[in-house]
């Protein structure tokens, strides 16, 4: 069954139901259009409590190491010469 979405609520009912409007959209999460004279102007919308990910490691696993890193390679660079 498809859901369907409430009609826009008028910005001067918002303006008398604020904090009931913002406890509705927290707790059901979901979005709250608010209309002014018939036009939406703005939505209101639960934020995303989830943390955001960290930048430590995010690229685990996407390259590969071929061969050895660490030992010198055999050539001879400017300031040796």
């Amino acid at each position: 069954m498809a859901q369907t979405k409430p009609a826009p609520i008028p910005a001067t009912e918002f303006k008398a139901k604020c904090l009931e409007l913002l406890d509705t959209v927290s707790r059901k999460r979901t979005s709250i259009t608010i209309s002014k004279r018939g036009k939406p102007v703005a939505r209101l919308v639960p934020i995303d409590d989830s943390p955001a990910p960290s930048i430590f490691g995010r690229m685990k696993g996407t390259m590969t190491i071929l061969g050895d890193i660490v030992s010198p390679d055999g050539e001879i660079w400017d300031s040796e010469r």
